[in-house]
């Protein structure tokens, strides 16, 4: 029986067992908190108050894991790798009760123990009120210069203090440079642990933005709401309403605006699941005449690509197609196509903070392998005269300008970068502090990349490619 499938005892408040359950299904299954936890609440029926408590716990706890790891060494007296798997959320989350709210110490600790005796031994009980007595006798100060004190060069202490690991600071720090803006590294780790708020769209064209909320500051379409129910207002529309970062609405909108739009286009999104942009492009073509298909490869997404579509009037066919196989498969076929591709997930650490702690270096060099064949093949797939738009959410500079840089080196001519800055810039609200040049290639194109702490999204990354018109019959 899974954590998630145990009986919840009485002695253990519901919304901390839920809490409980999310770390330890992230930290044993993989998997997504963003996923998981909203199915806890539901099956659980929690009040409102509850269920704000449970998300808060869970995310909380997730994006300052690697910060509570080493006060959890640090009060224990041993490396977290000793201390075992269920005992360490346990500790974990009762560490961000102790040191990051408002909860009182002693319930904190109570609920803690007595999670510890429903999921490890005796000797682990006693362990756990141990660790979190010695966690509670200091006060979070204390324990940040402690942790500090004890980190091991600038790099490890930056860290610590902001719970992200230090290859993770260091590619921001060298994308934030390369935009002359490394000074601002601690500023978005420190908006990568906001709790972001929730932001919808509404469809162009099918939807409005209701009356009372507030409008996003670049997107036409994006707003949040100051109170209330999401998913009340997102049910009350059928889902001409929905939740969609604004980082992804200037995303999707570059691609469908980069140039007026022709009727009888054909627009592919390439890499769709789970099918936000999709619906967003789809709801373009229908003002424009174009025509929309998804591309998804994994049959579970594609099957959310389907239900995100289906407010969209007209006909969205999703496939599920290898997308590195597209341009064989579909020569010169498309007019525009948006290569949403596979990537770490960097841009989003304030909505989905556990993947800080799952990604490596490594993921870097093997989706880059990916990224580029995606890139090259839905190339062949544009026709001659057509836009396409590569988009990553993540700011690491081997995912975004290095995968457009080598793309550019290889086709040569027959690719142009656009001004990518100039068509988001059209498209936003107020204008977007971006920095004056940021090609990857010779100056004659330019790149965009959103980040949490300067513009309020995830960290995008947009760059918008076209192919010679010359190209025609050549192939």
């Amino acid at each position: 029986m899974t954590p998630a499938q145990a009986p919840q005892p009485s002695s253990v408040q519901p919304a901390r067992r839920i809490a409980y359950d999310v770390l330890a299904a992230v930290s044993t299954d993989d998997a997504y908190a963003n996923l998981l936890l909203p199915t806890l609440i539901a099956r659980a029926s929690l009040s409102s108050a509850d269920a704000g408590l449970a998300t808060e716990l869970t995310y909380g706890t997730l994006r300052l894991r690697g910060y509570y790891d080493r006060v959890i060494a640090l009060a224990a007296g041993r490396d977290i790798n000793q201390i075992d798997a269920g005992i360490l959320d346990v500790l974990r989350l009762g560490a961000h009760q102790l040191l990051a709210t408002r909860v009182a110490p002693h319930a904190a600790v109570n609920e803690s123990v007595a999670l510890a005796r429903m999921v490890g031994s005796r000797s682990a009980v006693g362990f756990t009120n141990g660790v979190l007595r010695t966690i509670s006798r200091s006060t979070p100060e204390e324990w940040r210069e402690r942790v500090l004190a004890a980190a091991t060069n600038a790099d490890d202490r930056l860290a610590a203090d902001y719970a992200h690991p230090a290859w993770i600071l260091r590619a921001f720090r060298q994308a934030l440079a390369l935009e002359g803006r490394a000074d601002e590294l601690r500023e978005l780790l420190a908006a990568d642990n906001q709790a972001p708020k929730v932001n919808l769209i509404a469809l162009p064209g099918l939807a409005e933005v209701p009356e009372g909320a507030d409008s996003n500051r670049h997107s036409p379409f994006g707003f949040t709401l100051s109170g209330g129910d999401p998913d009340a207002a997102i049910r009350h529309e059928n889902g001409r309403l929905r939740v969609q970062d604004e980082g992804s609405q200037l995303a999707a909108l570059a691609l469908s605006r980069a140039r007026p739009a022709a009727a009888g286009e054909r627009w592919l999104d390439l890499c769709a699941g789970p099918g936000g942009k999709t619906a967003l492009l789809g709801a373009e073509a229908v003002l424009s005449g174009a025509t929309v298909t998804a591309n998804e490869l994994v049959p579970a997404r594609a099957q959310l690509v389907r239900r995100a579509v289906a407010p969209v009037p007209g006909d969205i066919a999703v496939t599920e197609l290898d997308g590195t196989q597209i341009g064989e498969l579909q020569p010169e076929a498309w007019d525009r196509i948006l290569v949403d591709a596979p990537c770490t997930g960097l841009g989003a650490l304030r909505r989905r903070p556990e993947a800080r702690w799952r990604k490596t270096a490594k993921d870097v060099a093997d989706l880059t392998v990916l990224q580029q064949s995606l890139l090259l093949a839905a190339f062949a797939a544009l026709k001659p005269g057509g836009v396409l738009a590569y988009v990553t959410c993540s700011p690491h500079v081997a995912e975004t300008r290095g995968v457009v840089s080598d793309a550019l080196r290889r086709l040569g001519e027959e690719a142009e970068l656009l001004d990518t800055a100039a068509v988001v810039q059209s498209v936003a609200v107020e204008p977007l502090d971006l920095p004056q040049a940021d090609s990857p290639a010779d100056g004659t194109g330019t790149t965009v990349q959103l980040w949490p702490h300067r513009h309020g999204t995830d960290a995008m990354f947009i760059a918008l490619i076209a192919k010679s018109s010359s190209t025609a019959g050549t192939r």
